[in-house]
């Protein structure tokens, strides 16, 4: 018997008894090892503010319909940050061995069976530490908006948010030869950035569409990306692009969008505002860069050395602790960035 974190209601954890199926031909069992807690999309879950939580998502007409399809709680399917540890295989030749470790999406439970060519697929080098594992996820987001900001070398990017897919954010967009300036409220989250190779940092709360242009001799940046969810920093990213430029809006916003005024800066100065949302690339290049694509990139990225993940985590804590983790998540933000539950299976 293994276990999972569920929220039975709003802002409610619980850790159930999840049964552990038999394996059929071609599957393995995982030993979760790590998961990471999103403190972006699945903090909307714990507080009942998603709308797939209060409205139905008709998968075929692709729109949001008033009223949930079934009650919006309990959420049972919840987590999306895991690696773990191959602990038994059905097969005499599979492709993946007991000891192997795997990484990708099966949720905050103790346990998965995985179809063994999945797994194979996602091996972790041996030398990487496994926490590097719960960044496939998380990580690909973060990838994918920087393949919809189309960023050029020698380019100014402004990154607005620096949760960890903004973090990320910044380091890729200087991986692809960008010029990186970074947007948070929290000091400590921009000296993180600075460190991990971004130029500037800036306070939102100084006159940074200003100051901006004041850096890249009146024109703006080059393009920006918004990733914090965060209605008025969208707006302000819009307000700091040159003319003709690009903003991709990447963060998960919710509700109305108080304080974004389309009138203003966006209609005057021609900006191309340009969603990235991961269940798809963008058309220019969906037909190269599928999920698995950006997965793995981000992965051989993080394990190579190349994109610092490992400090992007703040907190690791025991199942018996979670409860508490989403509490703080909720509550205190400002304190933590990437929080690892320990499933159990770590050692």
């Amino acid at each position: 018997m293994g276990l999972r974190v569920t929220f039975p209601e709003a802002r409610t954890v619980s850790v159930i008894d999840d049964p552990e199926s038999a394996l059929s031909a071609g599957e393995v069992r995982v030993r979760t090892l790590y998961s990471g807690i999103s403190a972006g999309t699945e903090l909307t879950a714990y507080r009942g503010t998603s709308p797939h939580v209060t409205k139905h998502w008709d998968s075929e007409t692709r729109l949001f319909a008033d009223g949930a399809s079934e009650p919006a709680f309990p959420v049972t399917n919840l987590g999306y940050e895991e690696v773990g540890e191959v602990v038994e295989v059905a097969d005499a030749e599979s492709p993946v061995a007991v000891g192997d470790r795997v990484w990708g999406t099966w949720g905050h439970r103790t346990s998965a069976v995985l179809r063994g060519v999945d797994a194979a697929d996602r091996r972790l080098p041996a030398d990487a530490d496994p926490r590097v594992g719960i960044f496939s996820h998380i990580g690909a987001v973060a990838l994918n908006a920087v393949i919809d900001a189309d960023i050029h070398i020698g380019e100014w990017v402004a990154v607005f948010g620096l949760g960890v897919p903004g973090q990320l954010v910044a380091q890729l967009a200087r991986l692809n030869g960008g010029r990186v300036i970074v947007v948070d409220g929290i000091a400590a989250r921009r000296d993180l950035a600075l460190r991990l190779g971004a130029e500037i940092a800036l306070d939102p709360a100084d006159a940074v569409a200003e100051t901006i242009r004041e850096l890249t001799r009146g024109r703006g940046a080059d393009v920006a990306i918004e990733i914090s969810g965060n209605a008025r920093a969208l707006h302000e990213a819009i307000r700091s692009v040159a003319y003709n430029s690009r903003v991709v809006a990447a963060g998960f916003l919710q509700g109305d969008a108080v304080g974004l005024r389309l009138g203003e800066e966006f209609h005057h100065n021609r900006v191309q505002l340009v969603c990235s949302q991961i269940s798809g690339s963008g058309p220019s290049v969906s037909h190269r860069w599928d999920r698995y694509r950006l997965n793995s990139t981000i992965i051989d990225l993080a394990a190579s050395g190349r994109v610092d993940v490992l400090s992007l985590i703040s907190s690791t804590v025991e199942l018996d602790g979670v409860a508490d983790a989403y509490r703080m998540l909720d509550d205190n933000p400002r304190d933590a960035l990437q929080v690892v539950i320990a499933m159990g299976g770590a050692r």
